[in-house]
């Protein structure tokens, strides 16, 4: 490992991917840590796919190998199985059970997988796998659009997360506009819980 620890996000164009990982690598900085961020934004604005790599510790690349993620945070579920190569047996795995359809199947272009045989991939490949209801979570926190911060606390509660949670907490007050501070951090509470407790919008 090097002592690096190194995290995959994955998402769509508006979900919040890259401010989620800004949030954890500037954490991580507070903390004294070495941080190496890359962002790759494909059709964002069309909701395409949203990826971007960290890497905490001894790191100079941001690039992550195949099969070398410690943790891999999916923001939508057909997302996940685009990342399925670069996590291994040790990797834990959060995703977000709620879909989101790209347009283009709506104009016939091309189909959306059911959602049962993602998520039966997806508990065949992967050994530490939470799959999380962060939209439900995210609306009785208060908005829809806290889904990131859901994940954020979900990923914060999961062993060997290198990242103090108070830390994350300051960097979310320094990066968030003042006027969502309150539900973001009520949809970061309640991911964190959520994964500590077990609750019933977790599946394993």
């Amino acid at each position: 490992m090097n002592n690096i620890y190194k995290i995959h996000f994955i998402g769509v164009g508006g979900q919040g991917t890259v401010k989620a990982s800004t949030i954890v690598g500037e954490a991580a900085m507070k903390k004294g840590l070495n941080v190496v961020m890359s962002e790759v934004h494909g059709m964002a604005q069309r909701g395409g796919t949203v990826v971007t790599e960290l890497k905490i510790g001894e790191a100079h690349s941001p690039l992550i190998e195949e099969g070398a993620a410690d943790l891999l945070i999916a923001f939508e579920p057909a997302e996940a199985l685009r990342a399925l190569n670069k996590i291994n047996q040790k990797s834990f795995v959060i995703v977000n059970s709620a879909p989101i359809v790209p347009f283009t199947v709506s104009l016939g272009i091309s189909e959306y997988p059911e959602l049962s045989s993602v998520f039966d991939e997806l508990k065949a490949k992967i050994k530490n796998l939470l799959i999380i209801d962060a939209q439900k979570i995210a609306k009785e926190a208060g908005s829809i659009i806290s889904e990131n911060m859901v994940l954020l606390g979900a990923a914060a509660a999961i062993p060997n997360f290198p990242i103090d949670k108070d830390l994350v907490i300051q960097s979310m007050k320094e990066n968030l506009p003042l006027n969502s501070t309150e539900i973001n951090l009520r949809a970061f509470e309640l991911g964190f819980e959520e994964v500590k407790k077990g609750g019933k919008s977790i599946e394993i």
